[in-house]
């Protein structure tokens, strides 16, 4: 079952890549705009060998799990907040609703002139970008709570403890996984970004940049390549976490 899942998951990529081949090798396309698929991957295949494609993609997984990790932590514990306390909602929750409707870019001016350009401030920015979502989902899933279970809570003079990790966390936990993966895929956009657009240093957005100034079409799309499948297994990897997590909750 999984291997035709896979199979069929495969097609669509593989047509592509065929097209992709055979529009830079038969004229469609200019290959020095796009380079054929072929032509890439040998580049990925001497860079991983002879350059730092590695140690590239080490620089930009570090930096995005940090901020990964950060902006989840502070996103569980002030959605936890605005989802239980009624004074905490009406103090901070307009503010914060009100903030997320920027875009998350815009921050980078401000934060470089909080943090500088280095790698704190990229740290900063990826941590903004995956706490919004993880506030918002626990949110909702905090005040989605079973009010059956709050009332035997309270008949079972739960303290404040005993209620958050017996009912408020078990509850919450579907949608605070959902949370986390939102807040994963944002991490890593936001990852890209800050390798972008401000000081360029190691990592995948470094190295796309780099093609670009040299007008290496193949470094720059096998720098996009990356990203894809990068993107593509942390989703998969959040995606099976959630459900074993998930199922161990419920067993």
């Amino acid at each position: 079952m999984r291997w035709n899942a896979l199979r069929r998951g495969l097609t669509l990529p593989l047509i592509l890549l065929l097209a992709w081949e055979l529009a830079s090798r038969l004229g469609l396309a200019d290959p020095r705009i796009l380079p054929p698929a072929s032509q890439v991957l040998l580049r990925g295949w001497a860079a991983f060998w002879n350059d730092d494609l590695l140690g590239n993609l080490l620089a930009s997984l570090t930096r995005d799990l940090a901020g990964f990790s950060l902006g989840t932590l502070a996103g569980l514990c002030f959605g936890t907040l605005l989802g239980l306390s009624r004074l905490g909602d009406r103090l901070l929750g307009p503010s914060f609703h009100g903030l997320k409707q920027i875009a998350i870019f815009a921050w980078i001016p401000l934060i470089s002139m909080w943090f500088g350009i280095g790698e704190l401030a990229k740290i900063v920015f990826i941590a903004i970008a995956a706490f919004v979502p993880v506030v918002l989902n626990t949110e909702e899933g905090m005040r989605g709570a079973s009010r059956q279970l709050i009332e035997v809570g309270r008949v079972l003079t739960f303290n404040r403890r005993q209620r958050l990790t017996r009912i408020f966390l078990p509850s919450a936990l579907p949608a605070i996984l959902t949370g986390i993966q939102l807040a994963l895929m944002a991490s890593w956009l936001a990852t890209i970004g800050t390798e972008y657009f401000m000081t360029v240093g190691p990592g995948i957005g470094g190295l796309i940049i780099e093609g670009r100034e040299r007008f290496e079409m193949d470094q720059v799309m096998l720098g996009i390549l990356i990203l894809g499948v990068v993107g593509f297994a942390l989703n998969a990897v959040a995606g099976h976490l959630g459900r074993v997590l998930t199922r161990y909750e419920t067993a």
